[in-house]
């Protein structure tokens, strides 16, 4: 399968990072030589997609302006010699960015929602903006593999396909937590029977919490406005996913590498101690 189209929700006020995101998206912040949100558009171009949405709020413009065409300074660097600079700059111009924005925080799946009259492709992928997999084969790499081979095994089927981790038991209460049905998943790709938000360890089904990548087919997105008033007025996509099991196949890959979460303090500070 072809990979076209990727929805990338960033609309998050990034509060924990605060004073700091008052003037600049968490995105923004450097890891390594590049900001975050590079990081996972180069994960979209790994795997061939050249067609990003961004869902932004009010205040974060400058994402999308990171991407955009700077011809002055192009020109500058070409007359300079710069030209490894040059390349480095001109490496997005082949992808076509779109935003749209959420004005209102209602919820993961609200923010996919503002994106829906975009979304053309049959599955698209879903990247939020906290979570990275360092591996040989970076987390999207991985869900579009195991989606070809279930398209292999089944291809009769339009499937969605989940990012997991096996999170440590104390704290599955962070996670949406999946139910696993051993019998009809292939190998290490795992059917998905159940999904429950952020139980009590006690009642969770499993160890096997979703993160922050997806490959969505367009059906669960126009399930998702049927979706609203539940879990204190918002939509959200795990309760998409969850009211088509049975009748769209669910399947979950558990990321091989380590997972790096952007998203707190504490996890910012490791992948800026492991990419630099």
């Amino acid at each position: 399968m072809k990979l076209t189209q990727a929805v990338l929700p960033v609309a998050g006020l990034g509060t924990r990072f605060l004073p700091w995101t008052k003037v600049v998206p968490k995105e923004l912040l450097p890891l390594g030589n590049q900001p975050i949100i590079a990081h996972l558009v180069d994960e979209c171009l790994s795997v061939g997609i050249t067609d990003i949405c961004f869902v932004i709020s009010k205040g974060k413009e400058a994402i999308p302006q990171y991407f955009a065409p700077h011809p002055e300074f192009e020109e500058e660097l070409r007359k300079r010699g710069k030209l490894d600079a040059l390349s480095e700059l001109q490496k997005y111009d082949a992808v076509r960015f779109h935003v749209v924005h959420q004005d209102e925080q209602k919820g993961d799946g609200h923010a996919i929602l503002q994106a829906n009259d975009w979304i053309s492709a049959d599955v698209v992928a879903v990247l939020f903006g906290d979570d990275l997999i360092l591996h040989d084969e970076n987390g999207l790499q991985q869900l579009l593999r195991a989606y070809e081979d279930v398209a292999e095994k089944h291809p009769e089927e339009t499937p969605a396909l989940l990012s997991l981790e096996n999170v440590p038991a104390h704290l599955v209460s962070k996670y949406g937590i999946v139910e696993i049905d051993d019998a009809r998943s292939i190998g290490t790709i795992r059917r998905i029977r159940g999904m429950v938000e952020k139980p009590h360890p006690s009642k969770a089904p499993s160890t096997l919490g979703i993160i922050g990548k997806y490959l969505i087919p367009r059906s669960t997105i126009q399930k998702l406005p049927a979706i609203e008033g539940g879990h204190g007025g918002e939509i959200r996509l795990i309760d998409a996913l969850t009211s088509q099991l049975g009748e769209v196949p669910i399947y979950g890959v558990e990321m091989r590498g380590k997972r790096l979460d952007t998203g707190t303090p504490e996890g910012y500070k490791e992948a800026v101690r492991m990419l630099g």
